[in-house]
């Protein structure tokens, strides 16, 4: 992911964002959104764990206000542990249910093991689905042009990374028991903090203010309530929609685990403490869960 973004140094000052506009703007936005999931409780409940989520993401950039550089070393162990409380998360808290559901729902064994397989795949291949169109006609463009895309792209593609996440969130809210989508929306949480500090740190690395990247950084967070609030109307129009929704939330968020954030550190030189956080992170929320569940 860090490698897509190396080339666009030189378009840095041509990018002008008046922050104060988009913050007015998101919070009439929100404000609007949160008048009309008020009236369902689930929904609500959804953004509300979304809006902590990207809350947790916005605190993961605080500490570029006091400091311009962070170590590769704790930035890998931050990704790893998040990454294992994620992979957790896939497990207990959306596969799991997900196959409850359905038999919950009049499927067999085999059945619910086909249906929740079948949409964990689904959700994997939507991911890789918008990821390659995402990639698609770069080298169409002039050097200038194309740098400045993946900018943007970039914006993007974290936005994507957190997409699965907020649908996550919603589809928990929207079908399982309340204390199980609050201990995934924590996890979820945990997961954000080093990935906003993380995406505010590459940012500042190529060339944008300290401003523009925390700004940027919180602003990748916003898609998971979004996500959230549409994962629990989804939901809440048929159950019968419940466990393909739970599946593809987790084939999503392993696809982007797999692909994404598992490799990073073996791309460098720290992946032996990377590893150790991922099992402490995926231990520490197997507990949570299983505890609290």
């Amino acid at each position: 992911m860090h490698s897509k973004v190396d080339a666009v140094a030189p378009v840095q000052d041509d990018i002008q964002v008046n922050w104060w506009v988009v913050a007015l703007v998101l919070l009439l936005g929100f404000a609007l959104l949160g008048w009309w999931s008020a009236s369902d409780t689930r929904v609500w409940s959804a953004l509300s764990g979304g809006l902590a989520a990207a809350g947790a993401t916005a605190l993961g950039t605080l500490p570029l206000c006091f400091s311009k550089r962070f170590s590769s070393r704790a930035a890998d162990c931050c990704m790893g542990f998040g990454a294992g409380v994620m992979l957790a998360a896939s497990v207990f808290s959306l596969i799991i249910p997900g196959l409850e559901a359905a038999r919950n729902g009049g499927a067999s064994q085999p059945m619910a093991s086909v249906i929740v397989g079948a949409s964990v795949i689904i959700g994997a291949a939507l991911v890789l689905l918008l990821q390659s169109i995402g990639h698609v006609g770069d080298d169409q463009q002039s050097r200038e042009q194309a740098a400045l895309r993946r900018v943007w792209l970039f914006v993007l593609t974290v936005g994507l990374h957190n997409l699965p996440e907020g649908l996550a969130i919603g589809v928990a809210f929207g079908g399982v028991a309340p204390e199980q989508a609050s201990v995934l929306t924590f996890g979820i949480a945990l997961q954000d903090i080093p990935e906003g500090m993380i995406v505010a740190t590459a940012l500042l690395s190529i060339g944008y203010s300290k401003t523009d990247a925390v700004a940027c950084g919180i602003l990748s967070g916003l898609v998971e309530p979004l996500a959230a609030v549409a994962g629990a109307a989804l939901v809440s129009v048929s159950t019968a929609l419940l466990p393909w929704a739970l599946g593809g939330a987790a084939g999503a968020m392993l696809f982007v685990l797999a692909h994404e954030v598992i490799p990073d550190p073996h791309r460098r030189h720290f992946a032996l403490p990377a590893t150790c956080c991922l099992i402490g992170g995926f231990v520490l929320m197997m507990g949570l869960d299983t505890a609290l569940s």
